[in-house]
């Protein structure tokens, strides 16, 4: 079986098992993961990325195999953006003027 043949019979759920050993070094169930077998799961996240996702999101791999860059602009734009839908989904929260930022008295 080569790569693309694997990563087209993959299910969501093994695709996040790969994923969390590929990030963490270990399985979700708290195994370690040897230097060969990260590798290995994270050519095989990269590639499920690039077939299955459409993402574009900040260091992805997009359809064409290429990793996401966004400029610093693009990625404000996003934040705002998220902000913006986080509002409007929770509409009895009044936001005022510098709300956005977390500020700390007292300390």
């Amino acid at each position: 079986m080569n790569l693309i043949e694997i990563v087209d019979s993959m299910s969501k759920e093994m695709y996040e098992r790969m994923k969390t050993a590929a990030e963490t070094g270990r399985w979700p169930e708290g195994t370690l993961v040897d230097d060969a077998t990260r590798q290995s799961a994270l050519q095989i996240t990269m590639a499920y990325q690039a077939r299955h996702l459409n993402s574009d999101e900040m260091m992805t791999v997009g359809s064409d195999g290429e990793l996401i860059h966004k400029s610093k602009r693009e990625l404000r734009a996003d934040l705002a953006k998220g902000a913006q839908q986080s509002r409007s989904q929770n509409p009895k929260q009044e936001q005022k003027p510098g709300d956005d930022i977390a500020r700390f008295k007292d300390l």
